[in-house]
């Protein structure tokens, strides 16, 4: 054996020092901005009663998936009420929701990027699958050190972490357009921008709802990951069970994320189908037939040329 070594680990943690010391102010502002942003959900989560709450998701669940899921919504937040993890469950969902958000702005326009520009596409996958396959606990360490322990650090690696199905199934939606359509918005003399608006991305918005719901879902499989740097919540009532071997607290704690996550996946997942059972689902379709059928009414009354007063018509 010799002693021929790579030195990646020296390097990497040498530029992270480097980054640590020459942008400290932008991670603090970055830390102030993630903080105040994840403050804010929470207060509006922890706030109200937990009735209040419990209102406004069964009538969203109600509007979305219909009377059925409403029930069961409101009898699994009734679950997580009756084992005692209410607060816990709504840092969580703040934590998901902040960096779920986040996740979505950056890789709804990265995707449409690599959709657009081949090079893009060619430079953004192999990152994507880096980040896919690093595993999740590698993404603490960095953060740790440019965010400090807390909620911050959390919300980072979740992004990171989260985010690649977002780039990827948008830049598909895009993509699996029909070119037809494309070509036919261009001979109408169509801008690029008017087509991405109105054609490619209202019809690619099934492909890249699938895409917020993987990113959602990822988001809410970070949670415990996240409770060891200090984000609180749901994960941190995980991992500390796992500390006391106490199975009581690990199963009612991970009832609660599932109870969360049957949540998330449903709602994402109707808002992104075309056939939603919801009351806003049979709106919307109600609308959309009634377009149709006023645009076929103006496509069968013949177009007619008024008459000259005193000729007759042409026959």
């Amino acid at each position: 054996m010799t002693d021929f070594r790579l030195p990646l680990g020296s390097l990497i943690e040498s530029f992270v020092d480097y980054i640590t010391d020459t942008f400290g102010f932008l991670f603090g502002f970055i830390r102030a901005l993630f903080d105040g942003a994840y403050e804010s959900v929470e207060f509006l989560l922890g706030a109200p009663p937990f009735w209040a709450i419990m209102l406004v998701l069964g009538v969203l669940a109600f509007g979305i998936r219909g009377w059925k899921f409403a029930v069961g919504t409101v009898v699994g937040l009734l679950v997580i009420l009756g084992v005692d993890q209410w607060e816990n469950a709504m840092d969580t969902l703040a934590l998901v929701l902040v960096a779920s958000v986040l996740a979505i702005v950056i890789s709804v326009p990265v995707g449409i990027l690599a959709a657009k520009s081949t090079l893009a596409s060619n430079i953004i996958r192999p990152v994507l699958d880096f980040m896919q396959t690093m595993p999740a606990f590698v993404y603490l360490i960095p953060a740790l050190i440019l965010f400090r322990v807390g909620v911050v650090p959390g919300i980072v690696a979740t992004i990171i972490f989260a985010m690649a199905p977002g780039v990827r199934l948008t830049e598909l939606g895009i993509r699996s357009v029909d070119q037809e359509v494309v070509e036919a918005g261009q001979a109408f003399g169509a801008s690029p921008w008017r087509i991405l608006r109105q054609i490619q991305l209202p019809l690619a918005t099934p492909t890249i709802m699938a895409g917020v719901n993987q990113v959602i879902m990822l988001s809410l499989s970070m949670v415990v990951i996240s409770g060891m740097v200090g984000a609180g919540g749901l994960g941190a009532q995980v991992v500390a069970s796992l500390n006391r071997i106490d199975i009581a607290l690990g199963f009612e704690a991970g009832l609660a994320v599932v109870i969360l996550a049957i949540f998330l996946d449903r709602i994402t997942a109707s808002l992104g189908s075309t056939d939603s059972t919801g009351f806003f689902g049979g709106l919307r379709r109600t609308l959309r037939a009634r377009r149709a059928t006023d645009a076929m009414a103006s496509t069968a009354e013949p177009a007619r040329a008024p008459q000259p007063v005193g000729e007759p018509a042409r026959v």
